[in-house]
């Protein structure tokens, strides 16, 4: 065999165990990322008026929880007293979660002259009847598949 064809040879030889390597730290990366993936189920109980939407905010540290500023949102319809907004593919960690019914379909909270919201709204944990609850308060921990509720106040 030639000394050029050896070479050749080498470098085929060394690029596919290159290859082979690459392909598999790829798909241990792959189900790592896939393992620290939960899902979060949040059931959102007490509608006492069948209508318009359900908007959620999922917020992931105290500066977006306060600025209003989620990592994902959720807008479901309301068709029954209790529904359920499933998220998938989330990291573990910290989460709050703010939300309301939009009964009118207007997209926004409805508050009355004196700043008291007219649509039902609440928060992670449940805490909230008097005014938004500090992020401590709402916070919660997600890790692998969680299930949280809510009561609209």
């Amino acid at each position: 065999m030639s000394t050029t064809l050896l070479k050749k040879a080498s470098a085929l030889i060394t690029t596919s165990v290159l290859l082979t390597c690459i392909a598999s730290l790829s798909s241990v990366l792959l189900i790592t990322n896939h393992a620290n993936a939960a899902e979060l189920i949040v059931s959102v109980n007490k509608i006492n008026t069948i209508k318009g939407h359900i908007m959620l905010g999922l917020y992931d540290d105290e500066t977006s929880y306060k600025q209003g500023n989620p990592v994902h949102s959720a807008r479901v319809k309301v068709n029954k007293s209790q529904e359920k907004i499933i998220f998938t593919e989330l990291p573990d960690g910290e989460y709050a979660i703010k939300l309301f019914q939009d009964e009118n379909d207007n997209n926004k909270m409805d508050m009355n002259m004196m700043g008291i919201p007219k649509e039902s709204y609440g928060f992670s944990n449940n805490g909230g009847r008097f005014g938004q609850p500090d992020y401590k308060e709402a916070k919660f921990s997600v890790k692998d598949n969680t299930r949280i509720e809510i009561n609209l106040f």
